[in-house]
Parts: C-alpha cells; structure tokens; sequence
C-alpha cells in the first residue's frame, strides 16, 4: 500500500471506518431488538456471547474463507439454532406443529406476532441472532459492504414487520445501513458533492420503506397511522386479544356490552396472560380448535352453567373460571388458548348467545393454606417469569411485605392487602416509563386496575409464588331472575395465583369502593347527556334500570373488599357491581362520526406528510442521479418552437431533432459531423430518413451556406414536429 499516495490512503481507511460504525449501529439495532426478547424471558448473557462469538468468528474466517464457504457457515448456524429451538419447545407445542402450522406462524410473525408470544422465545432470539451477525460481517471484512447491508437488514426487517422494533430503533438501523453503503460509494468513487444525490436517494428510500414495515398490521411502529387519543376502557385490555399494554389515562363506557343468566354472581374471565414484558403482558403459545369438554381444575370444585347473550357485538365467550363445556352455534367457532381459556373465532352479534359450564376452583382457607408448593413443571416455567431487568428495589419491597409469611396463601394476602391499603385508585395517570411494577410501588401514588394486578403478580414472582395477569367483568348489576347486565365499565383486570390440588384461585388487589364511586358517576353523566345503549330492557319494552335502581337491587352497591385471610373465589354478594377500568372486548371502537369528530381529522397526520416529503426529495435525488430529470426536461423542451427568423428558426429546428435522436438512439460523438451522424442511425419505423436528411440539409445552408427563406423554415419546424408527436405518444393523444 506504500504506493498509494498518503491523500489516497487516508481516503480508504477513512471510508472503511464509515462502513463500520454503519454496520455497528445497523447491528446493534436488530440485536438489541433480540436482546430485549432474551432480558425478558431470561438468557441475556448468552445472548451477548453468541453475538460476541459471531462477531470474533466473521472477523477471523473473512479473510481466509470464500463466500460460499460463509453462506454454508451462516445456513449451518440457522438449522442449529431452529433445531435448539425445536428441541426447547413443550412437547404439547411440538405436537402442534404440522407444516400448514409452521407456515401460518411464519407469517404471522412478518405480519405483526410479536417474537415475545413465541413459547421459546429467548431461545428462539439466541438462535436467530448469529446467521445475520457472521454473514454481515463477514461480507464487511471483504469489503463487500452493499451485501452487509442487505444480510443485515433482512434481520432488521425481521423484527420490524413483528413489531418488536420501535421508531427510534428502526431509525438508527437506517441510518446505520445508509452510512455504510455510502462507504462503499466513497471508497468506489471518491466521496464530495458528487455522491450527495445518491446517499439523499438511498436515505430517503430507506426511510420510506422502514416507515411502510411499520404499518403492517400488528406492528408497532405505525407511523404512518394517525394518533387516536386516549383509550376507552374497552380498547386498554379486554379488547387486546394476545397481549396488553399498560397505558395512561383511560375512559369508562357505560354501553351494556352482554347479559350473563347464572345462579351465582362471579367474575366473567375471557384472558390469562403468562408472560410481563416490563410494559405490559403477553399471552403465549398457540390456541387449538374447542373439540369437546375440557379438563376442570385439580381440587374440589362446583359447577356453574352461565347463559351469555350479546348485547353489543362482542368477540370474547366470557365465563366463570374455569370453562369446561360451551355450548351453541359460537362453540364450533370457539378455540382454546394454552392458558385454559376459550375465545372465539367469529364475533357475536346482538342478540346471539352461548351456553357455558364451568367448574368453579371450591377450596377453604385451610385447603389454600396447607397446598405447599409441588408445582408441576409447566406452571414454574411460565408463571415464575420476571425480566431481568426487574429491579432488586421491587424483590426488596416483595420481600418486605411478605418475605416472613410462611405459606403462598397468606404471601398472596399481604400483598393483596399492602397494594388496596398503600396506593389510591385514579383512572387519569401518566403512563410511567420503565418497569410498570417499579414505577408503581415507588413512583406513582395512584392507578388502576392494570396498576395493581401487574404489581401483585411481579412481587408474588419474585417471592416464588407463580400468579398470573387475568382480564374480564365483574359480575355487573343482578336486575333479578339470575340475570346479570355487564356493562363497559365492568371490565376489570384481576390476579390468579396457583395452588397445588386446587389450580387458579383468584385475588383482587384494586380497591372496590372507589372504581364503584367511579362507575356511578359515569353511568349518571351518561343519563344525564341522553348517551344510548346504557339501559337494559328498554328495547323490549321493560323499565330500564337507572342507577339508584341498581343501587336498591345491589344493597350499596359496593363491592365487599377482600378481607386478609379470606378465599376470593367464594361467591360475590349477589349484585355486587365493581366499577371496572378494563376494557371490553371485541367491541368497536367508535368512528369519527361517533366521536363528533371534524372530516378533516382524517387528513394525513404530519409524520406521514414528513415521510412523504423524504420520499419526493429521494425520488427527485434519483431522478437527478439517473439523468431521468435531464432527460425529461430535454424532452419537454422539443414540444414547442417559438418562432423568430428562418435562418434561428431551421437551427432550433435541427436542435429539437438532435435531442429527439439522442433519446432514441445516441448523441452525436465529438468531431462528427451532422450528415454522418444521421447517416448512422439504424433504420426506425417511427421516422422517414428522408426527412431527417432535409432537416439537416436545411441546417447546413443556415449555418455554412447561402441562407434559407421563410418557406425552408417553416418546412423544417412542421417536419420536426411531426416527429416529435410521433415519439411522444400522449401529446399526440392529446392533439
């Protein structure tokens, strides 16, 4: 290299540590993605040491192995880490998986299932991770750096269209396979002005591209699509079918969403959640269709048959837990979740209704108390999860509050009780950042629902007690014979906890008199401002029930809070109304009508007039690069002739005819003449040779010879545009 000259040498090395830092940030962007995945399920440190291998191995091999020899090593890696994959999973999953199943859930996830609902998640991110990372580097070492970029952002691909990417993390992967194509631009064709067009182009089509991904359904990113405010509580967790996200403020509707015909008052479930992420939950596994009756719990238990009719169109089978039969046309719909539920397939429309038995978990506090703790095997592996991120604050809090009781039971009631005794009940808070769990217990004085089930389940965890996150009704209002009216407003989300020979026993650690205090001030303002849908029995013809009606059927009205000690699962008092804060699902959401809304709030939102603007700056860059521009404009330019004097006028004439030629065939080269110009030209059916020959002859005799007359001109410029409406097909459509 001491023959290159020093500037020379400079420039490549220069160029070289761009591509780098480029394919540094295009791979730290995929893989902290993946990393995450593994924070949450467990198997971070691993997961950076594969990575780190990958890296060391692409570093070592690229300048002794040929590129077939890397697509091997890189194919090699995959097969292993989707056979250490396969071999991880349950073996209820592996059953599971026929090739139409294979299928569906690869493309699910290009189409927005998140990597975290994969049963092996964290496994599943280990394995994936090294094909991407040796290829890309590999391909660097070699200076290959356009088909870095491609391996690695296949990966980045990946995890946006599963909408496990956020905007940011798309953003600085652009960025980063921008900087190193640009590197290869540089260390080709020198770097300057002179490349500025194409990395504007580059830059701008990536953008575009990153931001399509992310409106893909399911993604995350989204965005391009327009922000739509704050929740209902019916589209905060209810509503989501696989996984919850835990946000701010939210809103109550008082729209009778069902009616449940049931002996016995009881929490109506439609969702579990097994895995807590940090920011929300996620249901994992895969649902298998409902084929017949299903097991009952462990322990003792009574059985319970529940009518449910649809009030609204709804998409859940809501049920006392644990579902064990479903009757009706819904039941060949219905599919059953790993978790024990069963949801449907189809949506329920007013009026059409199910049948559905469940046995009711019936054990004493004695029972509870003395279950020890024999988990089975699958309930400690999904239910004992906590991120590793989880803070030592949180297991320190845990531990404080029932670290010294001596049973899961009584753990469970003194966290129970500490959260109902320590925090307030507010549905307008601000979505903290970070661990919800943590930003709960030390940083927020006030939540809801979701608040309070999610920080319950996290401390029982990290006290070795496996509870999950549970979603659904409360009972609503008994208006007599059995039958209960569940409104929006009655969702709510709850805490499971599993009991050797007894399975889940529900807990409720969110303070009852203040959301029924909330519920009654909604559905009163709801009265008030004449909203529809809020009464039951008004359409056929009976006297709605208005809230101090409730209140007379109810007694107070009031939800009786779980005394310490207690068993939550024995029976409500019947009427108990428990104003919920969760979401009812498959409800839709109103329209902009429904909302008052103006019709130019649909109009584009700014982020998708930004992301348009990036792509006509990029296409006007690419334009510009290809000489697309030049070339439009020159044919622009032949359309029309201004007329002056013949002699201005036959050689603007000849000019129109050379543009005309040179788009079609050549330019005329340096030194040839214009005669033996158009005597090379290949024959065409779209112009007579002939009349080329006289335009140029014209052109001759107004430059070198003696002149021509008005007549000579005007033969040259109607001869001209005749063959530019034959090579330009819409102007001659439009004349």
């Amino acid at each position: 290299m001491s023959s290159v000259p020093d500037g020379r040498l400079r420039h490549v090395d220069g160029a070289r540590a761009l591509a780098f830092v480029g394919l540094t940030a295009l791979t730290g962007a995929y893989a902290s993605v993946l990393w995450r995945v593994t924070d949450v399920v467990g198997g971070s440190a691993e997961f950076v040491a594969v990575v780190a291998a990958s890296l060391a191995l692409a570093t070592l091999v690229g300048r002794y192995v040929g590129v077939r020899v890397a697509l091997g090593v890189t194919s090699g890696l995959l097969f292993l880490g989707l056979l250490a994959y396969l071999v991880t999973l349950p073996q209820s999953q592996v059953a599971l998986l026929t090739p139409e199943r294979v299928l569906n859930d690869t493309l699910a996830l290009l189409t927005g299932l998140s990597v975290l609902r994969l049963v092996g998640a964290g496994v599943w991110a280990i394995a994936v991770v090294p094909g991407p990372v040796f290829l890309s580097w590999y391909l660097a070492v070699r200076r290959r750096y356009v088909s870095a970029v491609v391996a690695g952002s296949l990966a980045l691909a990946l995890v946006v269209l599963t909408g496990d990417a956020d905007a940011l993390t798309t953003v600085v992967g652009v960025l980063g396979a921008t900087a190193t194509v640009a590197a290869s631009t540089f260390e080709r064709h020198g770097s300057g002005l002179a490349q500025a067009d194409v990395l504007t182009a580059l830059l701008a089509a990536m953008i575009v591209v990153s931001a399509t991904f992310s409106v893909v359904p399911g993604a995350a990113g989204a965005p391009l699509l327009p922000d739509r405010g704050a929740p209902t509580v019916e589209g905060s967790i209810v509503d989501a079918e696989d996984d919850v996200d835990i946000v701010g403020s939210i809103r109550l509707s008082p729209d009778v969403r069902f009616t449940v015909e049931s002996a016995r008052s009881e929490y109506w479930q439609t969702a579990a959640y097994d895995r807590y992420t940090g920011d929300g939950w996620i249901r994992t596994g895969d649902v298998r269709p409902y084929e017949g009756p299903l097991q009952g719990p462990p322990g003792p238990d009574r059985e319970l048959e529940q009518t449910v009719t649809a009030e609204a169109p709804i998409s859940i089978l809501p049920a006392a837990w644990k579902p064990v039969e479903v009757e009706g046309a819904v039941a060949s719909e219905a599919v059953v979740t790993p978790q024990g539920g069963v949801r449907p397939e189809t949506t329920l429309l007013p009026g059409e209704n199910y049948t559905v038995t469940s046995r009711v978990p019936n054990a004493t506090t004695d029972r509870l108390r003395a279950a020890g703790t024999d988990y089975p095997d699958r309930v400690t592996a999904s239910y004992l999860q906590l991120p590793e991120s989880t803070t030592d604050r949180v297991r320190e809090r845990a531990e404080t509050v029932a670290g010294e009781e001596e049973t899961p039971y009584d753990k469970a009631v003194a966290i129970e009780s500490y959260l109902e005794e320590n925090k307030e009940y507010s549905l307008s808070v601000p979505r903290p950042t970070g661990d919800v769990a943590d930003a709960f217990l030390f940083e927020m004085d006030a939540g809801y629902c979701t608040y309070y089930a999610t920080t319950m389940v996290v401390m029982l965890r990290s006290q070795g007690v496996p509870a999950r996150f549970v979603t659904g009704y409360t009972p609503g209002e008994d208006v007599g014979n059995g039958t209960h009216v569940v409104r929006g407003l009655d969702s709510h989300a709850w805490v499971e906890v599993y009991f050797p020979d007894t399975g889940w026993v529900r807990f409720d650690p969110t303070p009852s008199g203040p959301r029924q205090t909330a519920e009654d001030a909604r559905i009163a303002e709801a009265q008030q401002s004449g909203v529809e849908n809020i009464e039951y029995g008004e359409p056929n013809g009976t006297t709605p029930m208005t809230v101090d009606d409730a209140e007379t059927a109810n007694g107070t009205g009031e939800e009786t809070p779980a005394t310490p000690g207690e068993i939550t699962t024995a029976n409500p008092t019947n009427g108990t109304q428990a104003p919920a804060d969760v979401p009812s699902a498959g409800v839709p959401t109103a329209g902009p009508s429904d909302r008052g809304e103006s019709p130019f709030s649909t109009m584009p939102t700014r982020r998708t007039l930004v992301v348009a603007l990036i792509g006509l700056v990029g296409v006007v860059a690419g334009a510009r690069r290809t000489t697309v521009a030049e070339r439009a404009i020159g044919l622009l330019s032949v359309q029309f002739q201004r007329r002056r004097d013949p002699e201005s006028d036959v050689r603007r004439a000849y000019d129109r005819l050379s543009v005309l030629l040179e788009r079609e065939y050549r330019a005329r080269r340096p030194g040839e003449t214009p005669r033996a110009y158009v005597g090379s030209l290949p024959p065409s059916e779209s112009r007579s040779e002939a009349e080329i020959r006289r335009v140029v002859e014209l052109y001759e005799r107004a430059r070198y010879g003696d002149g021509v007359t008005e007549s000579d001109a005007d033969e040259a410029v109607s001869t001209v545009d005749r063959l530019v409406r034959a090579s330009t097909p819409i102007v001659r459509w439009l004349r």
